[in-house]
């Protein structure tokens, strides 16, 4: 891989983004910072401007107010700059089906301006580092749906980019193959090169991103690191299940802005707590001294998902 440029600290800058589409408002003033050389994640439900965000930074749409700039260029003035300095992977693969692994590979390369020995080497290079090499001189339309994202990733890589989006990446693939992905982006970010990512999966931000940006209905409503952002709904939760609905009733009244999660259905209640055993019998003999309403408990470590339903109250 090519060294990454280091000239500022920012590989992405935007500022102020807004887009509509008619009378839907898709993006509301936007503002974006991703470190160079860092995995940089996007979560939101969808409808939230997540794809748009990344068509915008990566030139295929026009904001309608505010800026950009990705790996120090203007993507609306230097368009062609930013193209070269980036890869884009999408949803679905872009592959030519009919030719083989290989064969797409020094395509790409070529089309990059590489010779032919270079383009030959470089598909070699990036077959052995995704672990294709086996499967290079079979046709992609042979390949499974893991493969295919692999050398998807691979033939956006055959132009050195500082800056890799990933839009989706694992969308539909099974477990094993989601695991292999992750090992994939885990590299790039070990290489030195920026990777934005896009994900429905929060365990997948949760175990690869440096940095998270959490967007409902075109804003941005919060960020930081995982650790950061589960400290926001408590980094360690004890969850009570009441006796019956009379007593969880009478529990959410006694904790009121204490509760961090609530779920009636299964008669259950959280509330912060540091996990440790002292905290954990003091909270007990406070909030059930007759010990009659709790039926059981349990410590639950707070994740991306505790904190995606909370900020985007879903």
């Amino acid at each position: 891989m090519k060294a990454v440029s280091a000239q500022g600290s920012w590989a992405i800058e935007a500022r102020g983004l807004a887009k509509a589409y008619g009378a839907v408002r898709v993006l509301g003033g936007l503002d974006l910072r991703v470190r160079r050389g860092s995995v940089f994640a996007m979560l939101g439900p969808n409808g939230a401007g997540k794809t748009t965000t990344v068509r915008i930074l990566t030139t295929l749409t026009r904001a309608d107010a505010g800026e950009a700039r990705v790996a120090g260029h203007d993507v609306i003035a230097e368009r062609a700059a930013v193209r070269s300095a980036i890869s884009l992977t999408g949803q679905y693969a872009a592959l030519d089906e009919e030719q083989t692994g290989e064969e797409n590979l020094r395509m790409m390369a070529r089309l990059r301006g590489r010779s032919r020995c270079q383009a030959a080497h470089t598909a070699r290079e990036l077959l052995e580092r995704f672990a294709l090499t086996d499967a290079a001189r079979r046709r992609v339309s042979t390949y499974s749906g893991g493969m295919r994202r692999r050398l998807d990733i691979a033939a956006g890589l055959t132009g050195d980019p500082e800056v890799v989006f990933l839009d989706e990446p694992t969308t539909g693939l099974d477990p094993r193959s989601r695991r292999t992905m992750w090992e994939v982006v885990a590299s790039l970010g070990e290489a030195g090169v920026t990777v934005f990512l896009t994900t429905q999966y929060l365990e997948e931000a949760d175990m690869l991103a440096d940095h998270i940006v959490v967007l409902d209905r075109g804003a941005a409503i919060a960020e930081g690191t995982p650790d950061e952002l589960k400290k926001r709904v408590a980094a360690q939760r004890l969850d009570l299940t009441m006796t019956d609905r009379h007593a969880y009733d009478a529990m959410a009244r006694r904790l009121g802005g204490r509760a961090v999660h609530e779920a009636p259905g299964e008669l259950m209640l959280g509330v912060a707590s540091d996990g440790s055993a002292p905290q954990v019998r003091a909270l007990l003999d406070e909030l059930d001294p007759a010990r009659v309403e709790i039926s059981r408990f349990a410590v639950h470590s707070a994740t991306l998902d505790d904190v995606f339903l909370e900020l985007t109250h879903e």
